[in-house]
């Protein structure tokens, strides 16, 4: 996962908070130099720092990698599989290069969140009203009253 598409990781480095948007912050795996939070757990290798990439493990790609492939395929249009692949070929600078371009608002060049869809330069009105969606606190019935 690029952390930098990530809509917890753009919520904390774009202090969403105190924009009025609940959200839950993300200070991301690799930006911090840590493995992957999510598969240490049941990776053996990755949590003792004998493999830094999925890839690298004779085990590749393994069931929860595969079920959350799957999952980020079907949500958000999205392969980790893939992104691990380009890793292994390219390299992350020239994979990070790719997702920079591939994720950037044209409107503003700001980075658009694979997770939602919305730049969190520009877009913070749509944030606001997608949080209040998924919070359930907005009424998609609720229409505004027509002046007569």
């Amino acid at each position: 996962m690029n952390c930098g598409i990530c809509s917890c990781y753009l919520a904390g480095t774009h202090d969403i908070k105190n924009l009025g948007v609940k959200m839950a912050y993300c200070r991301g795996c690799r930006p911090r130099n840590k493995s992957c939070a999510l598969l240490k757990k049941t990776c053996q290798l990755l949590a003792e720092g004998s493999v830094t990439f999925c890839y690298e493990c004779p085990g590749f790609p393994g069931k929860r990698l595969v079920a959350l492939d799957k999952r980020y395929r079907e949500r958000y249009h999205m392969s980790m599989l893939e992104n691990l692949s380009f890793i292994k070929d390219s390299g992350t600078d020239v994979f990070l290069q790719k997702e920079e371009e591939k994720w950037r608002c044209a409107g503003c060049g700001g980075t658009i969140s694979c997770h939602n869809g919305i730049c969190f330069d520009c877009g913070i009105d749509r944030l606001k009203v997608h949080a209040l969606k998924k919070s359930g606190l907005y009424r998609w019935d609720e229409q505004p009253e027509s002046s007569q």
